[in-house]
């Protein structure tokens, strides 16, 4: 269900020290028969076991793929080892998080059912750059419906910029943005990316070198607006919001910032629930199927997150040391070790400790948040400590080292 009017949340730029420390602000909802509940000192069984009474609200597709409904059906703990999953180990994941990490909130989605959660998982909190991701799948329809244009350039879109680009940074296309592909290293209006490492302005040609620089992303987000003549949140709600059945989605609690005498082009920051980001991942999981109704084209569902830059021309080179490429605007298990449970990987992330994580082999999405509001991040050695804990917890191993060793 959608709930309207929360008090809205405020910050720009996409790292930490950019948001600022303000009061937390807790989403309160209806608790529905099965519905999450939790805090930081909640006990972790009680995390994992679905409100007694009248089952939750559920859907199933013909085909036997379970969904959300109101609710998201929950794996009481006795039965948690039928369902493959180990209560001891998933306990050890619990205190690993309380003394080790700093989640605000975890849900763990196993075959449409949940298996896990961590925190508040109702609480609406700055998604950083998850936000990418999501216009990403919002692209889908106005491009497949021929109403967007990826090889439309920004010249001939009228797109300019403070002081002007440079005529060969104008042959940009839209495509370009939604790759971080463009060539075009103005500032943007946020920081929190790789601008520092960027190449002479005009030295690429548009289409031939990767870096994430937020300038093109807030201008893909400023293309997508003048293409399609609606607003990025109008068209979450009426894309994700409302399909997905978001249990927690406060339109209002959506705004635009950025220094604009910087650039033109805003950051168009979101505010989301944890389960509602697992929504959004299982979504993603089902190749934009959501119980009989394609919310979002499979071929462009699988398009988005296939790999268009690949580890090796990754930018800067220290990237090509990792485990990611880069598709739409999605950060994809790509190299060596995209193998076994990591084929077919991606995820969207944020800074502070935001990520949508969907493994398709094994049919698992992970949804973890850190509010920005606490003054706390959830570091890259927690959260892939928090994979390992949880593949163990599935009986699921790596085929070689894990991806980050």
């Amino acid at each position: 269900m959608i709930n309207p009017s929360v008090p809205s949340a405020q910050g720009s730029g996409e790292s930490a020290a950019a948001v600022p420390a303000t009061a937390a602000r807790r989403r309160r909802v209806r608790n529905a028969p099965g519905a999450l509940t939790g805090s930081r000192c909640v006990p972790w069984v009680l995390l994992v076991l679905a409100v007694s009474g009248a089952a939750p609200i559920r859907a199933q597709a013909p085909d036997g793929t379970v969904y959300p409904g109101e609710t998201w059906e929950v794996v009481r703990r006795d039965m948690l080892p039928a369902y493959g999953w180990s209560p001891e180990a998933l306990r050890r994941t619990y205190e690993f998080i309380r003394d080790s990490a700093n989640t605000t909130g975890l849900v763990v989605v196993d075959r449409g059912r949940v298996v896990f959660t961590y925190g508040d998982v109702q609480e609406l909190s700055y998604l950083a750059s998850v936000r990418k991701s999501l216009l990403s799948m919002l692209y889908g329809k106005w491009v497949e419906n021929g109403t967007i244009d990826l090889e439309a350039t920004l010249g001939g879109l009228g797109m300019d910029d403070v002081g002007g680009l440079l005529d060969v940074e104008k042959r940009a296309r839209v495509l370009d943005l939604i790759t971080a592909r463009s060539g075009v290293y103005h500032a943007a209006s946020n920081g929190g990316d790789d601008l520092a490492s960027a190449p002479e302005r005009g030295s690429q040609e548009p289409g031939t070198y990767m870096l994430y620089n937020n300038w093109d992303f807030n201008a893909a987000g400023a293309a997508f607006e003048r293409l399609t003549g609606r607003d990025i949140y109008d068209e979450l709600q009426e894309q994700l919001a409302g399909p997905l059945d978001f249990e927690d989605w406060d339109r209002d609690a959506q705004r635009k910032s950025g220094d604009l005498s910087v650039s033109v082009n805003p950051a168009y920051h979101v505010w989301l629930s944890t389960r509602d980001m697992a929504r959004v991942g299982y979504l993603m999981l089902r190749e934009g199927s959501w119980n009989g109704r394609q919310v979002i084209s499979g071929d462009w569902a699988r398009r988005i997150t296939s790999v268009v830059t690949p580890l090796e021309e990754m930018n800067p080179p220290r990237r090509r040391g990792g485990y990611f490429g880069y598709g739409y605007m999605w950060w994809v298990w790509d190299g060596p070790r995209a193998v076994g449970p990591f084929a077919g990987a991606y995820t969207g992330r944020g800074a502070i400790g935001q990520w949508i994580t969907v493994f398709p082999a094994i049919d698992v999405v992970v949804a973890h948040k850190t509010n920005s509001v606490y003054g706390r991040t959830t570091s890259w050695e927690s959260w892939q400590h928090m994979i390992e804990l949880l593949f163990e917890a599935k009986g699921v191993r790596p085929q070689g080292p894990w991806p980050w060793q």
